[in-house]
């Protein structure tokens, strides 16, 4: 296995992802080399005044041949755009491999341009509501699984270096096929936010002229609706790109909608009982310590009393022991809450911290 410090890692795109990874090498591989083509010229310039890269180019050219790694950091689409420019520039031993949430059709691309000796394919699952190399950090990858779908041919000496790249930056590398990694995805992220746009959209299409739906929406709706606020065009590139698969799981979970609503037409409450108790006990048993593919929301929820300043001060507190909150505001509807106010945050840290320093100020506080 060859000395990570003296590998030189090309990056195509540094965004959130592809900066984060950056980043992540930097730090476990102070030594390593690494290059970087960004088509916007601020990450670039970014890049370079952090350490983080030590040559940025403006266009994908010869700059890269000396690279043992190349990341495809850009949209999936793109991505298998760049193989066609790479396969004529790239040194025989050098691997490329990307970050999308969909293998197939760069894993089919990578066949038809007879590549399959030079790629790993990899999904780092874990992300940000924010998605530009200004939020990158070196930690973001931290416990979080990082699938790994090497081509039938690679040589496995180069698997199990990647492997352990992917271990060192603090991922959790899980080895799958890219047609198992497709199918996993879109039971568990891609139709998630099929289901959470299509269930906005019915409460948006079926309320009535006063909006009472609307008005009272809050809390539990707000929650498992919140990844309907993604980016449609990334949302369409994924569901073309995965449409399949997604197509698939669908028609499974309408069959299920279907069952259960039999079930309602028919009052058995029996079989409602058993399908609750059953997601019930499945969701508990969830491994909550590792980061997420759907990213994690961090809020708690505080007793105050309803009189002037009461927000102010509690928005002090926070800020003058440098916790920052994503957002704020009072809980209207409360079946499933406990608390008044509802402080969102960027991060577990903060989240916890703002809980030690609330109580500290004595007030009752409680978290997700």
């Amino acid at each position: 296995m060859r000395n990570p410090e003296e590998l030189t890692f090309g990056f195509i795109g540094i965004g959130l992802i592809g900066g984060s990874v950056a980043k992540a090498l930097r730090r476990v591989y102070p030594g390593c080399k690494i290059i970087v083509y960004n088509r916007g010229a601020k990450p670039r310039v970014m890049a370079m005044n952090d350490g983080t890269a030590n040559i940025t180019v403006d266009k994908v050219d010869d700059t890269f041949q000396e690279c043992d790694y190349i990341f495809l950091c850009t949209p999936v689409e793109r991505n298998v755009e760049y193989l066609d420019t790479l396969k004529d520039i790239i040194k025989k031993d050098c691997i490329i491999t990307d970050v999308g949430s969909v293998k197939t059709n760069i894993h089919e691309s990578v066949s038809k341009l007879k590549m399959e000796t030079n790629f790993i394919g990899g999904h780092p699952m874990a992300g940000s509501e924010k998605t530009s190399y200004e939020f990158a950090n070196d930690r973001l990858l931290e416990n979080a699984y990082y699938a790994v779908t090497p081509t039938d041919v690679v040589n496995k000496s180069y698997i199990e270096e990647y492997t352990k790249i992917i271990s060192d930056i603090g991922a959790i590398p899980i080895r799958i096929t890219y047609q198992e990694h497709d199918r996993v995805v879109a039971a568990i992220s891609h139709l998630p936010h099929i289901i959470a746009s299509s269930l906005v959209n019915l409460v948006k299409h079926n309320d009535s002229d006063s909006e009472y739906m609307k008005t009272i929406a809050a809390g539990g709706f707000k929650d498992i609706t919140r990844i309907a606020s993604s980016s449609p065009e990334m949302w369409e590139q994924i569901c073309m790109t995965n449409n399949t698969n997604i197509s698939e799981m669908l028609g499974l979970y309408i069959d299920d909608l279907k069952t259960i609503q039999n079930e309602l037409d028919t009052k058995n409450g029996q079989a409602i009982n058993e399908m609750i108790s059953e997601s019930r006990d499945y969701r508990d048993n969830l491994d909550e310590h590792n980061n997420s593919i759907i990213q994690r929301s961090y809020s708690i929820f505080c007793d105050i009393i309803d009189e002037s300043g009461a927000i102010a001060t509690i928005a002090t507190i926070l800020a003058t022991n440098g916790v920052s909150i994503k957002n704020i505001g009072i809980i209207h509807n409360r079946e499933h809450e406990e608390g008044v106010l509802k402080i969102s945050f960027y991060d577990e840290f903060s989240a916890n911290k703002a809980i030690e320093q609330l109580e500290r100020h004595r007030y009752k506080v409680f978290k997700r």
